[in-house]
């Protein structure tokens, strides 16, 4: 008989053993459960920041204000007005003078369109003769005399920027290479396609810098 309650009293103690175990295995599991819910709340963090919380905000402002920079378009889009588009842009010169060996004029932008549009920064500049057109010379580089700011060009509307094209004769014949030219081509700012806007000029073809452009204003200069 003392054998029996020993043996049951052995089989009793493996089953409590094994019921430890078996608790200690779903513990595990609770571990690695856990451990996955931290690998997960781990990777939406990390996703959230990825993806937008503070740090993609704030590389989109990053973004808009660069964007901005070169165009306007993030001050525009800020307004819901967006950025002005070249083939809606009228390209003309006005106001042209004489001063101190240099020339100054208007370059004046119209809004064709029948919607506002904005113009934020410098536009690009360079000389063009032949057919078609090609560049002559170095373009023109950036005058900060004007604070950059948003112009918003209402349909019908201007905005204009201040360009200074010193003469070809200020500078040695065979430094300059004097060449003359039919056009200004112009980039409104931040675009990749041209305004052609006929002017007759003697552009130095060599590395000479010869044009200052300055930033975008509003109106037509006059």
């Amino acid at each position: 008989m003392r054998h029996v309650l020993a043996a049951s009293a052995i089989a009793a103690g493996t089953l409590i053993l094994c019921t430890a175990c078996v608790g200690s295995s779903t513990s595990g599991g609770g571990t690695s459960s856990t451990s996955t819910g931290t690998s997960t709340a781990t990777g939406s963090s990390s996703t959230t920041s990825a993806a937008g919380g503070g740090s993609s905000t704030t590389g989109a402002t990053t973004t808009t204000t660069a964007a901005s920079s070169g165009t306007g378009g993030g001050s525009g889009s800020g307004n819901g007005t967006s950025a002005c588009l070249t083939r809606y842009l009228n390209g003309s010169v006005s106001h042209e003078q004489g001063a101190a060996g240099s020339t100054y004029l208007d370059l004046v932008f119209k809004n064709l369109n029948n919607q506002a549009c904005t113009l934020y920064g410098y536009p690009g500049v360079s000389f063009g003769a032949g057919t078609p057109v090609n560049q002559v010379g170095q373009p023109a580089d950036r005058n900060p005399a004007v604070s950059v700011t948003t112009v918003t060009l209402q349909p019908g509307g201007y905005a204009y920027a201040v360009l200074q094209i010193g003469g070809a004769e200020n500078y040695p014949s065979a430094t300059c290479q004097p060449t003359p030219t039919t056009y200004l081509q112009v980039y409104p700012p931040n675009s990749t396609n041209l305004l052609y806007i006929a002017f007759k000029s003697t552009a130095c073809a060599g590395g000479v810098v010869t044009m200052h452009v300055e930033a975008v204003q509003p109106g037509n200069g006059s």
